[in-house]
C-alpha cells in the first residue's frame, strides 16, 4: 500500500516526502495567565467567520487566533468586513477602506489574505504611506483555487502578488506554503512567515468496526474533489464500506448538484451522505464514528481536518498535494499514519481502500502510527506564539514595495 513520494526542500534537495516531519517547536507553558499589559492588534477578517453554515479552516483558524493571542500578550479586535471577498462589490471595498482608515496610527494590523490580497487600491498605499504596521495571513493562494476561470485565476494571481510584496509580512500556514509563496511571488524569505494550525488532542475515537466508517470533512467544492472520490468508492462497491462527506454545500451549488447525480449514477445514494455542515458536538461525533479519514484536495496550504482527524487516532487517506504531506508527517517512532495518492487518479485512491480493507496488518501498522502522532501534533499556542512573535518584530518605519 506504501508509496514513494518525493519533494523538494528549502535547499532544492529532494527528500522522502512522507519522511518530512514538520516542526514541532516546543513553547513553555503560561497555564492561562494574562500578561498585565497587553498590546493592541486588529484584525480585519472575512465577515462570515462565524457563520456555521459555512465552516472553513481558515475561518476556524481566525477565530482560535483571536482566543489565543491575548495569553501571548495580543489583544484582539476583531473587525469581519462583509463582502464577497476576493472579489468583493463596491460596499465592501468601501468598508474596507473605511476600517482601515479610522485605525489609529501606528496600529498593528492582521489581515486575513482572503480579505486583503485581492484589493491592492486599498491595501497598498496603507501599506506603502506606513501609517499601519500591517501582517497578512494567506490561508490559501487566491488563483489556486480550483474552478476559477483562467483569466481570473490570472488576475487575482497579480493582485496578491502586489499585496503581499507590500506589506512587511507575510503569515502562511506550513512550510510548504512558504516555499510556494517566496518562489511563486518572489517575495523576500526573511518577511514570510510559518505558523503551523494547531490541534486539541480528542479523545481516542472508538470508530465503528476498524475499518468500514469513512469520513471526508470539507466543503463541498471543487478543490475539494469530492467527485473523485466518489469515483473511487463506485470502483470499489463491492467492498462493505459507508462515507459521510461533512462540509458546508453552499460554496457552489452547481457542483454538488454535479456531486449528487454522479452519487445516483453510480447508485451510492443509501452508502454515501452529504450531510451538510457540522460543527461541535454533531462533528465530535462523526470523528468518532470514523475509522478512515479520506481527504482529495487538489489543493491544500495544511490540511486542518487532517490533524483534527490524527487527533484522535484516525488513520488518513489524503492526496499527496500541497501541505497535506506535512499534515500527516510521521510519528516519534517514524510511522506513517497516513497513506498519499495523487489528485488526479481514482484508481490509486480505490487500490488503497481495497489494500485498507484486505490487508489488518496494514490497519494496526496506520492506527498505531496515528496514535502516536496524536500525542505529538502541536498545540494552538505554538501557533498563537508563532502570530505573537511576528506582530512584534513588525516595523515601525514605512517601507516600499519589493
Amino acid at each position: 500500500m506504501d508509496v514513494e513520494h518525493t519533494a523538494t526542500d528549502r535547499t532544492g534537495t529532494d527528500t522522502a516526502r512522507l519522511g518530512y516531519v514538520p516542526r514541532q517547536t516546543s513553547f513553555p507553558r503560561n497555564d492561562g495567565i494574562i500578561p498585565m499589559s497587553l498590546r493592541t492588534v486588529h484584525f480585519v477578517m472575512p465577515g462570515g467567520v462565524d457563520d456555521p453554515a459555512a465552516p472553513s479552516g481558515g475561518n476556524a483558524y481566525d477565530r482560535r487566533a483571536c482566543l489565543d493571542l491575548p495569553g501571548f500578550g495580543w489583544q484582539v479586535h476583531r473587525h469581519p468586513v462583509a463582502g464577497d471577498w476576493p472579489r468583493p462589490g463596491a460596499a465592501a471595498r468601501a468598508e474596507l477602506a473605511r476600517t482601515l482608515r479610522e485605525l489609529p496610527d501606528g496600529s498593528v494590523v492582521l489581515l486575513d489574505g482572503l480579505v486583503a490580497c485581492g484589493v491592492p487600491e486599498i491595501v497598498v498605499p496603507e501599506a506603502e504611506e506606513g501609517r499601519l504596521r500591517m501582517a497578512v495571513l494567506v490561508h490559501l493562494p487566491l488563483g489556486d483555487e480550483t474552478g476559477l476561470d483562467a483569466a481570473v485565476a490570472a488576475e487575482l494571481d497579480t493582485r496578491e502578488r502586489a499585496v503581499l510584496r507590500a506589506v512587511p509580512a507575510v503569515i502562511a500556514t506550513s512550510d510548504w506554503a512558504v516555499r510556494r509563496l517566496v518562489s511563486h511571488h518572489g517575495l523576500a524569505p526573511d518577511r514570510v512567515h510559518v505558523a503551523a494550525p494547531g490541534a486539541d488532542i480528542a479523545p481516542l475515537a472508538p470508530g465503528t468496526d476498524g475499518v468500514s466508517r469513512l469520513l471526508c470533512v470539507a466543503a463541498v467544492t471543487p478543490r475539494k474533489g469530492q467527485h473523485r472520490l466518489v469515483e473511487a468508492l463506485a470502483a470499489v462497491a463491492d467492498l462493505p464500506w459507508n462515507c459521510s462527506l461533512v462540509g458546508g454545500l453552499g460554496h457552489d451549488p452547481e457542483y454538488v448538484t454535479h456531486l449528487r447525480g454522479l452519487i445516483r449514477e453510480h447508485g451510492l445514494e443509501d452508502r454515501l451522505e452529504l450531510t451538510g455542515p457540522r460543527t461541535g458536538a454533531a462533528l465530535d461525533a462523526s470523528y468518532a464514528a470514523a475509522d478512515l479519514m479520506v481527504l482529495t484536495s487538489y489543493a491544500e496550504t495544511y490540511g486542518m481536518a487532517v490533524t483534527e482527524a490524527l487527533a484522535r487516532g484516525i488513520p488518513v487517506l489524503a492526496t499527496d498535494v500541497g501541505g497535506l504531506p506535512e499534515a500527516v508527517g510521521r510519528a516519534p517512532d517514524g510511522g506513517v499514519p497516513g497513506i498519499l495518492v495523487p489528485p488526479e487518479n481514482p484508481a490509486a485512491l480505490a487500490a488503497e481502500l481495497r489494500g485498507w480493507f484486505g490487508e489488518a496488518d496494514v490497519r494496526r501498522r496506520l492506527k498505531a502510527a496515528a496514535r502516536s502522532r496524536r500525542a505529538a501534533l502541536g498545540g494552538w499556542a505554538s501557533t498563537a506564539q508563532s502570530l505573537a512573535a511576528v506582530l512584534r518584530r513588525l516595523p515601525t518605519e514605512p517601507r516600499r514595495a519589493a
